[in-house]
């Protein structure tokens, strides 16, 4: 089977990031395990690279956290990231970052040194893939954590997501507060009009996404995989409308419910009907089961499977591997499961960063990966003086 190219972060800078003052990391082009305690900056770094892709990195951290302190608390809120990232076409020079004294502005972009409109324009050379902790209690959690989730899983195969998504909020924002003021209905109209726009397309994306991969895994699925196929679909009206009519008869028929429900709306305090309201419903398709109804276990094998799924669309869609972030997922599985997640990266082809505080962990990475310790802000290569 013919190997996907493949994009990987050969060298990372930090200046002033989380708990680094500065850091210059040069890994190549294989994969990475970065093993240490507890709070030593293992996640510090994949959030780093996590900020190489739109939106706000895997920890959705505002951007005045980033920054780094000192002991005092003092600092000037300023931060950098820098990679040098190797792909088919050579190598790309990416950076992002806060310049001291930006505070409420974005924060600025860079490819080969000339500044770029923001982060989606990464994409040219970098697609990321991510799978958190903080994941673990998806199935269970609130609906928005798992819109936030299907919206990250768009992102990285439609860059131009993030910016429609943003913008539902935006006009969601202003039609509440048109509301709460009282204002005149035309002002409402306008906004409505965009709102409608933008709700239809945020819709549309996340249904194409989502069909994309049903459908691999449907082409894939191993009944023998200790990562069990998940069957997912969203629920939501403006979805269910737009798998049966065209996106300008949804919109409209959207726009007209919007006018009516002003009342409603205006009562409750925030618009009642949208994709801001949307759910991901995941079910084990072995079992037939609501996979918030799994066991912890299986609830964690079809989170992994279902990332690992992603990542394969997108070299699919992209045709690249992407970079695939995991931070403490190798210590939460048993030996079968943990050795089956590493057969399954190797398959992919794609450069992964893991994390563990646990060297016992990784002691299936084998040539795999290149091992660093990680302990006080200092990073060495675990073979390495």
């Amino acid at each position: 089977m013919t190997r996907p190219r493949r994009a990987a972060v050969t060298r990372l800078r930090l200046t002033s990031f989380r708990s680094y003052a500065a850091l210059d990391l040069a890994c190549g082009e294989g994969s990475v395990a970065l093993v240490g305690p507890n709070g030593a900056g293992k996640t510090n770094i994949l959030e780093a690279i996590s900020m190489l892709a739109p939106g706000r990195g895997l920890r959705r951290a505002p951007q005045a956290e980033l920054a780094r302190v000192d002991r005092a608390g003092a600092g000037d809120g300023s931060w950098a990231i820098a990679a040098e990232v190797s792909g088919e076409d050579g190598l790309a020079r990416l950076g992002t970052g806060v310049e001291p004294g930006s505070e409420g502005r974005g924060r600025a972009c860079r490819v080969d040194g000339a500044p770029v409109s923001g982060a989606g324009a990464f994409a040219d050379h970098l697609r990321l893939v991510w799978l958190t902790p903080d994941l673990d209690g998806l199935f269970r959690g609130p609906a928005g954590d798992r819109r936030r989730f299907l919206d990250r899983l768009v992102l990285a195969v439609d860059p131009g997501h993030g910016a429609r998504a943003s913008g539902l909020e935006k006009a969601l924002r202003s039609r509440n507060r048109l509301l709460e003021e009282g204002r005149d209905a035309r002002w409402l109209d306008a906004v409505e009009r965009e709102l409608a726009e933008l709700a239809v397309a945020v819709a549309a994306a996340r249904a194409e996404t989502l069909g994309h991969l049903a459908r691999l895994i449907a082409e894939t699925a191993d009944p023998a995989s200790p990562f069990p196929a998940a069957d997912a679909a969203l629920d939501g009206t403006l979805e269910a409308e737009l798998a049966l009519q065209p996106a300008t008869v949804v919109e409209d028929a959207y726009r007209d419910r919007l006018a009516r429900a002003r009342p409603r709306d205006r009562a409750a305090g925030r618009t009642l009907e949208g994709p801001h309201l949307s759910d991901l419903l995941v079910r084990h398709a072995a079992k037939a089961m609501p996979a918030e109804k799994c066991s912890t276990g299986e609830q964690k094998a079809l989170l992994v499977g279902l990332v690992l799924a992603h990542a394969r669309l997108v070299t699919r869609l992209d045709g690249r591997a992407p970079v695939a972030l995991l931070d403490e997922v190798a210590a939460h599985l048993d030996p079968a499961r943990r050795e089956a997640l590493f057969s399954a990266l190797d398959a992919l082809g794609a450069q992964v960063w893991l994390t563990g505080a646990d060297p016992a962990a990784f002691a299936g990475v084998g040539a795999r990966a290149t091992v660093f310790e990680v302990a006080d802000g200092v990073v060495r290569r675990a073979d390495g003086p």
